[in-house]
């Protein structure tokens, strides 16, 4: 019923920038928080930047002054503006929408997409 479609990963030089789009659709209850996870070949899955319905902010340090999230709520969109990109940064990025059902707060996800950089 609920599906992300994330896009806008690709190939960059390291410094150079791409930005991340998901798009959610079926979704009919509120959504508590939209945000960025990315995964790199035999490490977790770890935050990158996350956004609340009231717009708090998290980021991983390790993208702190590099990475912007941002979000389009009436269009269930979320953004992920990365500049100063290095290759530490390579990994799939998965797209998150935790929503607020009742009391509780089930999490769906993108299937990925892949950010590479190059030395």
């Amino acid at each position: 019923q609920v599906q992300l479609v994330e896009s806008g990963g690709g190939l960059v030089q390291a410094g150079g920038s791409l930005r991340l789009s998901c798009a959610a659709s079926g979704i009919i209850s509120r959504i508590n928080a939209m945000g960025w996870y990315r995964q790199a070949p035999g490490k977790q899955r770890e935050l990158v930047a996350t956004i609340s319905s009231t717009d708090s902010t998290k980021y991983a340090d390790s993208v702190k002054g590099r990475f912007t999230i941002d979000t389009n709520y009436a269009k269930r969109t979320v953004y992920l503006q990365m500049n100063s990109l290095k290759p530490e940064d390579t990994a799939v990025y998965y797209c998150n929408v935790r929503l607020s059902v009742g009391t509780t707060e089930p999490d769906y996800w993108g299937q990925g997409t892949q950010v590479t950089v190059s030395s």
